[in-house]
Formats: C-alpha cells, sequence, structure tokens
C-alpha cells in the first residue's frame, strides 16, 4: 500500500512559525546589509556635519584647524551668520533668499499646472496626432539644456524680458515640462478606466473627471515631481547666471555664493554659514515630503 503526500500548498503552517515569505525577508535584511547602509549614510552624511560645525566656529579656529578638532576646543560664535545675512557689512544673503523663493515657488507650480492638463489630456483624450506629439515631448528629456541658451536669451532680449523673474520662471518652466508631463502621464495611465466610466455614467465630463477624480489621486506624483523640481530650481546656477544677469535685484543665493567664492576664496568661515544656509531650505523640503516623495516614485509600479 502507497502512501501519498500532500502537496506543499496543501500543507498547513503551525501556529506561531514564520511563513515562507516572512523567512526570505529576513534572510534579504542581514546584518551586514544593515551595517553597510548605516557605513555609507555615515560617510553621506559627515561632510554635511562638518558643514555645519565649521559655521559656527570663528574665523582663526577654521583657518587654523580642521572642523573634528571643535571636540576638543569647542568654541561657537554666531559672528559669521550675522557677517554673511548683514547686507550693510557682509555678503547679504538674506536679499538673495528671498529671490531663490520668488525664483523657485512660481518655477515648480507654472510646470505642474501646465503638465497636469496635458499628461490628462495625453492619458485620458483622443486627438490625431497624440502618440507622435507624446513621443516628441519624451525626446525632448535628452535635449541638453545648454543649446538652448542662447536662442531662449534671443528672444527674451527681443521681448524686453531680459534680467527679469519672468525669464527664469519660463526657463524652468520649459526645462521641467518633459519630465512632468512624462511622469503624470504614466500615473494616470495606471488608474483604471473603469473608474473614469463610472464618473462619465454619472454624467461627468472631463473638467469634473480632472478636479474631482483624478487630481486628487496625483498628490504623490505631483509631490515627487514638485520635489525634484524645487531641488532643481534652488540649486541651479546656469540658468539664473544666463537668464538674469547677474543682477542683484532677480540673482538668487547661488549666484551670490559664486561671487563670495570668487572674491573671498579664503574666508572660509563665511563660505561655510552662506553654503549651509543655502541647502537649509531643500533639505527641510525634503525631509518634511520625503513620504509623498517615495510614494510617488513607487506609484503605478505594482499593481493589485
Amino acid at each position: 500500500m502507497t502512501t501519498t503526500t500532500p502537496p506543499a500548498a496543501a500543507v498547513p503552517v503551525a501556529a506561531g512559525q514564520p511563513s515562507a515569505a516572512a523567512v526570505a525577508k529576513r534572510k534579504l535584511s542581514s546584518p551586514w546589509a544593515s551595517l553597510a547602509a548605516i557605513v555609507i549614510a555615515v560617510l553621506w552624511t559627515l561632510p554635511t556635519f562638518g558643514l555645519l560645525v565649521s559655521s559656527f566656529r570663528p574665523e582663526r579656529a577654521i583657518k587654523t584647524t580642521g572642523w573634528w578638532t571643535f571636540f576638543t576646543d569647542p568654541k561657537l560664535t554666531l559672528d559669521n551668520y550675522r557677517a554673511v545675512l548683514d547686507s550693510e557689512s557682509g555678503a547679504g544673503l538674506g536679499a538673495y533668499f528671498v529671490n531663490s523663493l520668488v525664483i523657485t515657488i512660481p518655477s515648480v507650480l507654472i510646470p505642474l499646472t501646465l503638465a497636469t492638463i496635458a499628461a490628462y489630456a495625453f492619458a485620458w483624450m483622443k486627438f490625431p496626432g497624440r502618440n507622435i506629439l507624446f513621443l516628441v515631448i519624451f525626446a525632448l528629456q535628452i535635449v541638453p539644456l545648454q543649446v538652448t541658451l542662447i536662442p531662449l536669451l534671443t528672444l527674451y532680449v527681443d521681448a524686453g524680458l531680459a534680467n527679469t523673474f519672468w525669464t527664469i520662471w519660463l526657463s524652468h518652466s520649459i526645462f521641467g515640462l518633459p519630465l512632468a508631463i512624462y511622469l503624470l502621464h504614466n500615473f494616470m495611465r495606471e488608474v483604471p478606466s473603469t473608474l473614469l466610466e463610472a464618473a462619465r455614467m454619472d454624467g461627468a465630463g472631463h473638467v469634473s473627471i480632472f478636479f474631482k477624480v483624478l487630481l486628487p489621486l496625483l498628490r504623490p506624483a505631483l509631490a515627487a515631481f514638485g520635489i525634484f523640481q524645487f531641488l532643481w530650481v534652488w540649486n541651479d546656477l546656469l540658468v539664473a547666471l544666463t537668464f538674469a544677469g547677474g543682477g542683484d535685484a532677480v540673482a538668487p543665493v547661488t549666484v551670490a555664493l559664486a561671487n563670495l567664492s570668487g572674491t573671498r576664496g579664503t574666508a572660509w568661515h563665511l563660505l561655510s554659514a552662506g553654503a549651509f544656509v543655502s541647502i537649509l531650505v531643500p533639505v527641510t523640503i525634503f525631509l518634511l515630503l520625503q513620504r509623498y516623495f517615495v510614494r510617488g516614485l513607487l506609484a503605478g509600479s505594482v499593481k493589485g
């Protein structure tokens, strides 16, 4: 008499025993992987920590000793930040800091607004040449922005917009639109079509579907691109120098830091404080919105 063994799927898992998925996950998350992640995180954060410590050290201490000597000779001062932010006796980064905010916020909102509308049209509206036009927009992502600087600058000068905020807003919006449309289009295509069909059966048109159905679902994708665009615009120097002309009235903080580095190459106490002031806003934005950033990047990668 022969006995048959039940298939593996039919064998019940005893109470208290981990499942096969849990065992596999435990093997993948080994202590060595965790240790490597910690080491990489420490090495990545160490320069920023050294910059923070140097920004609070006296000028003589910065020029004569390394930042790590702070632990044996702790001396702190706020004179570096006063000199950097004071417009009369120092570098005056305060005004440039405001300029960066004035440049960055519209440069994020304009492409987000236009790209959301365009992505909806490409995803859920049928019109002649839709696929070809979307392919052209996708291909624009590989065009280097350097080749467009002189033609755009010529157009701005002819239109009388040179050395104004409009030139920087329009330029950053133009450069960010292809990626924004592509990202939001892919996110919208993952929305079940039955959801839109149900809205149409209830009498909703394109405007109602866009604002009441899709827009609430787009928050992770909007946040992901918003963070990308914010960091790109805030840290930009090339576009600001090209279209703002280096003028103090519209120049961002990156231009002020470049001038500070060029004219005061030995003023490390001012450079360290100014650099940390410039990175404070993007780091804060990223930390506050990182959960939306991760959700936006993972959106559409897993179905179900």
